[in-house]
């Protein structure tokens, strides 16, 4: 047989005669896992917890804010979780205390006026995982700092739902204390009748568009239309 070179090889015997290095030790293993899992409690000691906060999610009129409530509860809810659901007393245009959406979903909730507190209300909460506000635009500058308060210092989220501005454009006293003190503030997009990004509610009575009139009207002939602020300026007088 020619000589090839490798008589005497054995492809089990590692090259150079070293030796492999022997399997590790079992209780080796369980030490290395144990030094890691405390490495991990260290870095996770140091973290600091997720905090609860106050968002503000905004848009312009009918850009599906109640319906987008009603399905966040409905999150929460299919997880075990209990929400608060709260809407203002004022807006009775499907009956007391009732959360609705234009595209049909419903959801009763209690209601809040001026002398609502709400900083109390959730303190006397239990295993309340979330508070949701709708037509939050109607809240005071202080139920605004209850609702911040609340969710610093109870550890309890709090999302709101509303507009920012009335029909002539004025902003809404709540809504402008929730873009100062909400963490997370969302817009929700909606589309003027001219295809543009709606950003303005100006308020009808049938045809005729209104200019003067209590900053909140919400029963009677009247309705509000979203608007970019091209068209809303261009059908000014």
């Amino acid at each position: 047989m020619p000589d090839d070179g490798f008589e005497g090889f054995d492809p089990a015997e590692p090259a150079g005669g070293i030796e492999p290095p022997p399997p590790p030790h079992a209780a080796n293993i369980a030490t290395a896992e144990s030094a890691k899992k405390e490495r991990i409690g260290r870095l996770l000691s140091i973290i600091p917890p997720v905090m609860a906060k106050l968002y503000f999610r905004y848009s312009a009129m009918n850009a599906g804010k109640s319906t987008a409530l009603i399905q966040v509860a409905h999150n929460y809810e299919e997880n075990g979780r209990k929400v608060a659901l709260f809407t203002s007393a004022i807006d009775r245009r499907h009956g007391q205390g009732i959360i609705t959406s234009r595209i049909g979903p419903q959801r009763a909730s209690m209601t809040f006026d001026e002398s609502f507190d709400f900083l109390t209300a959730m303190s006397a909460m239990h295993d309340i995982s979330c508070v949701l506000v709708d037509e939050a635009q109607f809240l005071t500058p202080a139920q605004v700092r209850q609702l911040h308060r609340g969710a610093h210092q109870l550890d309890i989220p709090v999302i709101c739902y509303g507009i920012r501005s009335d029909f002539l454009g004025e902003p809404f006293p709540g809504s402008a204390y929730l873009l100062t003190l909400a963490d997370s503030i969302e817009e929700l997009k909606n589309i003027c009748s001219c295809g543009r990004k709606a950003t303005m509610n100006p308020r009808f009575a049938g045809s005729e568009r209104l200019f003067a009139g209590d900053q909140v009207a919400i029963e009677g002939p009247v309705e509000y239309k979203p608007m970019c602020a091209r068209c809303f300026y261009e059908g000014q007088r």
